[in-house]
């Protein structure tokens, strides 16, 4: 066997993202200050810049291939089952996850006696931001020109598009085949570059941690070190104890086997921080589950843009309460069911890379903050977010492939899968 062959292994390939992992963490210590840092901030946006080109056409197809591939575990019933018992799934874990968040926060304290000044010009630029509202999302939701909404990266509208035309496709049945063989040939080739891309990743690995050790290690790290602490323990709640109790107890599946196959997605998605580039990953750990292909080309895809366990719940909660603190603002009961009700409906607003920003401000706006409060708090945990991040990502992707693998079990569709030869990352 090869190096190339051995190193596409996904046990290899675990090992070297863990020793990318620790040696960017020592070149970012070591070069902080010195020529070494700009050269890895240019690695790391690098391989970024490579996973982003992926996302809108590996979401789009992965949809459209998703839906139409419904037709093949029955009729328009079982469609509608399934993606019913999704969403409801969705929603079920985004409302344990909030309370997890607003318990986390509230019993820390969060944000009480913290003294920290942002930058005036890191304020002012978040004030000219748009913030999320219920509005936007809804004004931005449909398109009024489809092409646009693919150019301009617009995540949330690719996924209305991809929505109706899997649907549209799914209704037309035979009619619509050459279509649907087109897409799902697109979704492939998408599927096959991204796999070379993630070859990348230790490299790339190496360049985005050691890019935030070299930028996030100062002074300005240790006043919100209570924050990142908060945020990092009601990730590890919902990933390491909400998630293995459902899977347990309702997926009928094991924990342990749970993050032996989903590890390699989930530690890719702490690393890149992206839940689109990490789709590939995650759509193979749900099959390796037991998942059916026809099943996980739907559910995955759209968790990716709309399941935000971190991102959407555990961290507006978080946030919120400690901005409010920051400026001895006292929380109402009404308020704290306003955070609820963000995290279990507002998902959508999460879809895109600048998905946390978005839920953050809209939960901050449902709560009913000042302005100039929202945008000083959001400077203030701006600085720290690449750190955060990371939890809130890996998260985000872990519920992504929990919610298929409920679903399937309570629909009789896991498939037991016998030990499999290994394959190799890129070619499973």
């Amino acid at each position: 066997m090869s190096l190339v062959q051995t190193y596409r292994k996904p046990k290899v390939f675990g090992l070297t993202v863990l020793g990318a992992l620790v040696l960017g963490a020592l070149a970012g210590w070591l070069g902080k200050g010195t020529w070494l840092a700009p050269v890895l901030a240019k690695i790391g946006s690098t391989f970024t810049a490579l996973l982003q080109l992926t996302v809108i056409p590996l979401v789009f197809t992965a949809i459209v291939v998703g839906i139409a591939s419904l037709r093949n575990l029955g009729g328009g019933r079982t469609a509608a089952r399934l993606g019913g018992k999704t969403f409801l799934w969705f929603a079920t874990t985004s409302f344990i996850a909030v309370l997890i968040g607003i318990a986390v926060a509230s019993v820390l304290r969060l944000g009480q006696g913290v003294q920290i000044e942002p930058a005036a010009g890191a304020v002012d630029k978040l004030a000219k931001r748009a913030s999320g509202s219920w509005q936007a999302l809804l004004d931005n939701l449909v398109p009024t020109n489809i092409f646009s909404s693919f150019t301009e990266g617009d995540v949330l509208q690719v996924v209305f598009i991809a929505v109706l035309v899997g649907f549209a496709a799914y209704a037309l049945g035979d009619k619509a085949a050459p279509f649907t063989n087109l897409v799902k040939s697109f979704f492939e080739i998408i599927q096959k570059v991204v796999g070379w891309i993630i070859l990348l990743a230790p490299i790339g690995i190496f360049g985005l941690i050691g890019n935030a050790v070299a930028s996030y290690g100062n002074a300005f790290v240790k006043p919100l070190f209570s924050l990142i602490l908060a945020v990092y323990a009601g990730s590890a709640l919902v990933l390491f104890v909400v998630y293995p109790i459902l899977l347990k107890f309702v997926g009928k599946t094991s924990p342990v086997e749970f993050f032996r196959k989903a590890g390699t997605a989930i530690q890719f998605a702490f690393v890149s921080r992206s839940s689109g580039a990490t789709l590939p990953l995650s759509r193979k750990a749900a099959t390796d589950l037991g998942v059916p292909q026809e099943y996980a080309n739907f559910a995955v895809p759209l968790g990716t843009t709309t399941k935000m366990d971190g991102c959407a719940a555990v961290y507006p909660a978080i946030a919120t309460i400690f901005i409010a603190n920051l400026f001895g603002i006292q929380l109402s009961v009404w308020q704290y069911a306003g955070i609820v009700l963000v995290a279990v409906f507002g998902a959508l607003a999460t879809a895109g890379t600048t998905g946390w920003y978005t839920m953050l401000t809209l939960t901050l706006s449902v709560v009913g903050l000042p302005p100039a409060v929202i945008a000083t708090g959001v400077a203030v945990v701006y600085a720290i977010d690449p750190i955060l991040d990371m939890m809130r990502t890996a998260t985000n992707v872990a519920g992504q492939i929990t919610v298929p693998v409920l679903v399937a079990r309570s629909e009789n569709l896991i498939e037991e899968p016998a030990a499999p030869a290994e394959k190799d990352l890129v070619n499973a």
